[in-house]
């Protein structure tokens, strides 16, 4: 067996317009040519994982965060908040007049007013990307299936995100919810953009564990590839972690290496630096 990469997908794999770079499609079909196996390793859910992903070849995937683990269609571990949590975060949020969207393998379920509240906010999390089409980000143009009008007390949930009135909401979300594992994204600390409630004690490094017993595979033949903070754990874990040069400063600085922006061919190049495939 050769070695075994994980890739984040946003900002890693796909540029901040959800496009994927030829030369990253390129990387990853050359590498498992060469005997090596790829999962991406994401927050998204099954569900937002659309076919011109899986179309590059992959073997399998870590998503919500390490929630879900699949290897070649064969489900290796599922942790769900169950339906009595989802049903309390459900009246939580609709309480506090927070718009969200639960993340399902099986679809993405939007609150009543979470496109009219969504809008702006996914323009603002566009611009901030740096999108050139910022002006143009909708809730329909980055959750092209997202469900409208569908039940939300559901017992198939992997993650929770939620529109922030303030950071308040956020901190408020740690108190009410012991029992998950609160986070926030588009921004740090008082500028982020959404809140998440996620199943408590998950990290993408847990996910990767479990794969790896499930492979009977070593720790020292991974590498781990990301841009945020959440990507952390896993760059840690893993026996090599890499950092796109579009990421965080954080992540950047624990990364073993950094390689260039995820727009500027950065995933093929540190493919070939670490001798996954030739140039």
């Amino acid at each position: 067996m050769g070695k075994i990469i994980f890739i984040d997908v946003d900002g890693t794999l796909l540029d901040y317009e959800n496009k994927l770079p030829a030369s990253a499609d390129l990387a990853i079909k050359k590498a498992r040519e060469n005997g090596h196996r790829v999962y991406i390793c994401t927050g998204r859910s099954k569900a937002e994982v659309y076919d011109y992903i899986w179309d590059i070849g992959l073997d399998g995937m870590i998503g919500g965060n390490g929630s879900y683990v699949e290897d070649h269609d064969h489900v290796v571990m599922h942790q769900l908040i169950i339906k009595e949590q989802c049903q309390h975060i459900v009246d939580w949020l609709k309480a506090r007049h927070l718009e969200f969207y639960l993340e399902s393998n099986n679809g993405l379920f939007a609150s009543e007013n979470f496109e009219e509240k969504g809008n702006p906010v996914i323009k603002l999390y566009a611009q901030r990307k740096g999108k050139d089409d910022a002006d143009h980000a909708t809730v329909r143009t980055i959750f092209p299936e997202m469900i409208f009008g569908g039940e939300l007390y559901r017992d198939d949930v992997n993650k929770v995100s939620f529109i922030l009135n303030s950071y308040q909401d956020h901190l408020d979300s740690i108190e009410e919810f012991p029992d998950l594992k609160p986070g926030t994204w588009g921004g740090k600390g008082e500028i982020a953009l959404f809140g998440d409630l996620g199943v408590k004690d998950i990290t993408k490094a847990h996910a990767i564990d479990e794969l790896l017993k499930y492979l009977g595979a070593k720790k020292e033949d991974t590498l781990a590839f990301g841009d945020a903070k959440v990507d952390i754990p896993m760059l840690e874990y893993c026996e090599i972690g890499v950092a796109m040069g579009s990421g965080g400063d954080e992540i950047k600085a624990m990364a073993d290496y950094v390689t260039d922006d995820v727009d500027k061919d950065g995933l093929y190049k540190a493919f070939i630096h670490f001798g996954l495939i030739e140039e």
